[in-house]
């Protein structure tokens, strides 16, 4: 049986485990010898940051989002000032007209139904400067799309003119209830107040509905100038508040309606304010 002592691994020293010297041309070069044993920190996992990374695009998709302008659908009656007023616009009206100058156009004041109007957008002007440092070729591309959307615009109100042709061609009755409801159609068109009630409810205290109604007895006829028609205008009444459109008849049922309450709005406030002789 050999002498297992020539068989024992021998020990080695703690530096001769550690290093192992290794000279080139004079210079001693120090190298870590790995055993088995030997721990290293491992490297961080490279997919933490990955998982980050999508909820960090989520977070930036979410801010994009709730950043993105609106669009607001212009109606008629509507002003910039209700609408910035509507939708919180920092800035109020004129930063929304900074924003849609190009759609709006030069007046503020003016704005048609139908247009789109975008809340949030950055200014016209920024939009310009950026455009001027564009290239040339991309200026002229912007100015001819500019045009071409001036164009539309300039073109809407045109279109909208249809819906108006057809309020005029309304066909109305030619009895008190026809009289009354044209009448009210040229009164709004005109800013006259009043309504269907106020205007009948005078009607048949002053003429019980006949249009050919005159007064040939009161203080104006001994003047020389009789009440006449289904309000009883007097001749220097009707001319001076006679409405522009309407027959220069002063028996005219629908030229009677509005001349008198042309007149009312002006002394009473509006017709329906009259309860008695006006």
């Amino acid at each position: 049986m050999p002498a297992q002592g020539k068989h024992r691994r021998p020990k080695s020293t703690s530096l001769g485990r550690g290093l192992a010297a290794v000279t080139t041309g004079g210079a001693v070069l120090a190298l870590p010898v790995i055993g088995a044993t030997s721990a290293f920190a491992a490297p961080a996992p490279a997919a933490a940051p990955q998982a980050v990374a999508p909820a960090a695009a989520g977070a930036t998709a979410n801010s994009a989002a709730k950043a993105a302008p609106a669009k607001h659908s212009v109606v008629a009656g509507e002003t910039l000032s209700k609408i910035a007023r509507e939708h919180s616009v920092s800035g109020g009206w004129k930063k929304l007209y900074e924003g849609n100058r190009k759609i709006v156009g030069s007046n503020p004041d003016l704005i048609h139904p139908g247009i789109k109007l975008v809340i949030g957008a950055k200014s016209s002007a920024s939009s310009d400067d950026k455009a001027s440092k564009a290239s040339p070729s991309a200026a002229r591309g912007a100015s001819a799309d500019r045009a071409d959307r001036s164009e539309r615009v300039n073109a809407a109100p045109v279109a909208k003119a249809a819906p108006a042709a057809e309020k005029q061609a309304v066909a109305y009755t030619n009895d008190l209830d026809g009289w009354i409801r044209e009448s009210l159609a040229i009164m709004a068109e005109q800013g006259i107040p009043g309504t269907y009630e106020g205007i009948h409810r005078n009607i048949m205290r002053e003429s019980s509905g006949n249009p050919n109604a005159i007064n040939n007895w009161d203080s104006n006829a001994v003047k020389g100038t009789p009440s006449k028609g289904l309000l009883q205008v007097i001749d220097p009444t009707f001319q001076a508040y006679h409405v522009p459109g309407t027959s220069t008849d002063s028996y005219d049922p629908v030229a009677n309606i509005t001349a008198a309450c042309n007149y009312a709005a002006d002394r009473y406030g509006s017709i329906d304010n009259v309860f008695g002789a006006y």
